[in-house]
């Protein structure tokens, strides 16, 4: 029916005509908040605040003094202030008023289940970018006209559930940007709208009404005929109530919910279903249709229902027998409703069970809902299932019925999803025997039995096995996977979901191997069976979230995997090989597990991050490192360790290049301190005591000593040295090299064997010694024997001064001889000469008491042959 022009004269208790000529509500007086008010049914009780007596004189002291501190501690904010998305959350701190010092700059608003009273001129003038305000759940009387003066950005007001005794008009009319307005469940009487809305052009969502509200008249929404609307809500009181022919038909929304009881008013419900005919009504959803009585009337009240443009209705709470059901359905039947939904209503047997039509309610629909009924009978509400023959999704949950009949199974021939959670649903009692089930569902593609008291997989699979089309089936929060069984599937299931079941190691062998999904997060698994995976070559989603599986098998093989989430569990270790031989994965979640933060896991993570797969969803959260101990509780993000101890070939890098520095290093240093004159001098004294032994010689002194000099002082030798010494009675016996060494042997050899036939040895210190490399020969060869015998049989001369200290670093031994040892030098005066060869005589010690010599020894011995 088509809105018929204002009249001329109006109804004075009604409506008024304001100056624009709209229709009005009466003006809500701009009064203080009324003191005292009656506790209404549906409605909150006032609180105790509102209930007191004025105070007295004695305590109203105290009450300004408490406002006082409370208006001068404006640094203390009872909020939660985010200032990334600019909102504020003060829900629930018992407010009575709208706290100061909020944040100018807030978008968002949140002032819900507080005390306030009254919103003043002052409580938002700063907040001039606040898009989002929630004002509900308070006790709210009294909103100024200029509240909301500042806040012309405005698109989401919420004033439901306070104490406004008319509609705030003035308050919303600077709002010009208004989407979204809830205003229901308030205290006013009247409904009616002014002109204040015509201007919310963009206004797409409002509520209003509330438990005071008895009376909606024809004119009330007249101000919205040009406005399209997404969604209209309305509640009135409990009944009975009067609505007036044609108050809907001004409205142009998709969506209606209307919060009316009919119990005494049912002749109103065809009268509003006329109103929306021709409406872009949708969605339409009723609440407490029946709110204290079941309905008994032969009347239809869903007359008109066919004649609407809806496709989704609901029926929430309220009381439904056998009786209004048939008529609901009737008149579906006969409508474009395809989508129907009955939830949490009081269903209940019809005293008087009317026949007619039983078996004829069959309406075609998309999607049947029924949730959240505590009576099962409302399956079987007219002793057949045929109701349910027409359903293409069904879904019964919370229904409280624990079988499912043999003959619900036949009717449900054209469901292609049935949804039958949260039930009491048993192995027997879900799948009985008896029945037939072959081609009894050859359409159903998804089936969900979710929370019942399913313990037999077996029973399942025996039951999903006759359906040619199931490709979907969840079966999580039950018991299942705890009994060792052998298991039968259809091989059209690609999805399974098992979460919160009770899943060992076993069960892996009871599960289908044609799954392309199969979730089993938080069964209280503990360890994989990698058969079932390599038998699997579908599966691309795996979910074993909340679980304890305590390590990763390296072994792991599932070729198409391409989404893994093993988050929750209890293993530790995961390293580069963990998931090679999964090369299509590319999403992986393993975050809150306890890792061992070592080179393995971080070696993982940098290979994840440069290749860029997989992507580790839940990362950097809850990645948190458990061992070694002085990393506990530290995120694995932070744990960065130093780069030589998880780089293996910079290691060895390093090492090789240690290596080399150290091997250069020592071959400099060596240099340097001519090594290799020692290396060469200590091989050539083993050669050569070592062919002596072998040689069988022994040690016997053929000299009184070996004198040691370098060819530029082989004149003073002579001249001097053996001149003095061999003329002595009896004489010392002396070994010079060009006079001793026997010819043809090796020159080493000879230096060895003389020394060692000597009893002392004489070296002649000079400038000239420094340099020749046959004297530092011998100074070795000396010295070495003069240890091994642990004597000190050396003796120094020196012929000329030399500088200790600039002696080469070969001379170590010489240099600290002439800083140990008493020396003997050469005097320069002739005088001073007698003195030092007494003192070279008294170290030589008395001539005598040798072995023959060298040539005379060989001589003797060739005499004995």
């Amino acid at each position: 029916m088509r809105p018929q022009p204002l009249p001329p004269r109006l109804r004075p208790a009604k409506l008024t005509a304001p100056q624009d000529g709209s229709v009005g509500m009466p003006r809500c007086p701009f009064q203080p908040r009324p003191r005292h008010r009656r506790h209404l049914p549906g409605h909150r009780a006032a609180t105790p605040e509102a209930m007191r007596p004025p105070p007295t004189a004695g305590t109203r002291g105290v009450w300004c003094l408490v406002l006082l501190v409370l208006a001068g501690d404006a640094a203390w904010l009872p909020c939660r202030i985010d200032a990334d998305n600019g909102t504020g959350l003060c829900k629930g701190q018992d407010l009575l008023r709208v706290p100061g010092g909020l944040p100018s700059a807030l978008r968002g608003l949140d002032l819900s289940y507080n005390k306030l009273r009254e919103i003043t001129a002052d409580d938002f003038a700063s907040m001039t970018q606040l898009r989002h305000l929630d004002l509900g759940y308070n006790n709210i009387s009294h909103i100024a006209p200029d509240a909301f003066l500042s806040n012309l950005l405005l698109e989401h007001l919420r004033l439901f559930n306070n104490s406004l005794h008319c509609i705030p008009a003035p308050a919303l009319q600077p709002l010009v940007n208004l989407r979204w307005l809830d205003m229901s469940n308030n205290l006013y009487r009247s409904a009616a709208l002014d002109g204040v809305f015509g201007r919310l052009r963009h206004l797409r969502e409002l509520s209003l009404g509330g438990p005071l509200l008895r009376d909606i008249s024809w004119g009330d929404f007249a101000i919205l005929k040009d406005m399209v609307l997404h969604k209209f809500a309305i509640k009135t009181a409990s009944s009975p109530w009067r609505y007036e022919a044609g108050a809907f038909s001004w409205l142009n929304t998709t969506e209606m919910w209307c919060d009316m009881a009919l119990d005494e008013s049912v002749a109103a419900l065809p009268v509003m279903l006329r109103d929306l005919q021709g409406k872009p009504l949708d969605y339409l959803r009723f609440r407490n249709l029946f709110e204290f009585t079941y309905y008994t009337g032969d009347a239809d009240p869903f007359a008109g229902l066919a004649e609407l443009e809806i496709t989704r209705l609901v029926f929430y709470r309220g009381k439904f027998n056998e009786n209004l059901l048939r008529l609901a359905l009737l008149n579906v039947q006969r409508s474009r409703v395809r989508d129907l939904a009955l939830v949490a209503i009081d269903f209940a047997r019809s005293p008087r069970w009317n026949s007619s039509g039983v078996g004829a309610a069959a309406p075609r629909l998309d999607r049947l809902l029924l949730q959240d009924i505590s009576n099962p009978d409302i399956l079987r509400f007219d002793w057949t299932f045929t109701w349910l023959s027409g359903v293409a999704s069904l879904s019964i949950i919370n229904v409280n019925f624990n079988y499912v009949p043999c003959d619900a199974w036949g009717e449900m021939r054209n469901v292609e999803a049935l949804d039958i959670s949260s039930n009491r649903l048993e192995d027997g009692y879900i799948y009985n025997q008896r029945c037939q089930y072959q081609g009894v569902m050859p359409k159903l593609e998804s089936f969900v039995l979710a929370t019942n008291q399913l313990l037999s997989l077996a029973v399942v699979a025996a039951l999903t096995r006759t359906w040619p089309r199931l490709t979907r089936l969840d079966a999580s929060h039950n018991r299942l996977g705890s009994l060792q069984e052998t298991c039968q599937w259809g091989p059209t299931l690609r999805w399974l979901a098992l979460q919160h079941n009770q899943v060992t190691a076993g069960t892996f062998g009871c599960l289908p191997t044609t799954l392309e999904y199969l979730d089993l997060s938080y069964s209280q698994l503990d360890r994989l069976d990698m058969d079932y995976f390599t038998q699997s070559p579908r599966l691309r989603e795996l979910r074993l979230s909340g679980n304890k599986i305590k390590f990763i098998p390296s072994e792991w093989s599932c070729p198409r995997l391409e989404v893994l989430a093993i988050d929750g569990n209890s293993f530790g270790v995961i390293n580069r090989g963990s998931f090679v031989n999964m090369p299509r994965l590319v999403s992986l979640a393993a975050g809150n597990n306890p890792y061992h933060c070592t080179c393995d896991l971080y070696l993982f993570l940098e290979e994840t991050r440069q290749r860029e797969r997989p992507t580790l969803t839940d990362w950097p959260h809850n990645w948190t490192c458990y061992h070694p101990e002085p990393l506990l509780d530290t995120a694995v993000a932070a744990y960065t360790p130093h780069p030589l101890e998880c780089d293996v070939l910079a290691l060895v890098a390093v090492a090789v290049a240690s290596t080399t520095v150290a091997v250069v290093a020592c071959a400099v240093l060596c240099w340097k301190l001519d090594a290799g004159w020692y290396l060469r001098a200590t091989y050539r004294l083993v050669r050569a005591k070592y062919g002596r032994r072998r040689a069988g010689a022994t040690r016997r002194c053929s000299y009184h000593a070996f004198i040691s000099y370098s060819c530029a002082d082989a004149g003073w030798v002579r001249q001097e040295l053996l001149r003095r010494l061999e003329s002595t009675t009896p004489p010392y016996r002396l070994c010079i090299h060009e006079r001793d060494f026997t010819p043809g042997r090796w020159i080493i050899d000879n230096i060895v064997e003389n020394i060692e036939r000597s009893a002392k040895v004489i070296f002649v210190l000079s400038r000239s010694f420094v340099d020749s490399e046959w004297c530092n020969y011998e100074l070795y060869f000396a010295h070495q024997r003069a240890v091994g015998l642990g004597s000190e049989d050396v003796i120094l001369v020196v012929k000329e001064p030399i500088d200790a200290r600039g002696l080469p670093r070969r001379f170590a031994r010489l240099r600290k001889m002439l800083g140990t040892k008493t020396y003997l030098e050469w005097p320069s005066e002739p005088g001073r000469r007698p003195f030092f060869w007494l003192q070279l005589r008294s170290l030589l010690g008395s001539p005598g008491g040798l072995g023959p010599a060298a040539g005379q020894e060989e001589t003797a011995v060739d005499a004995t042959t």
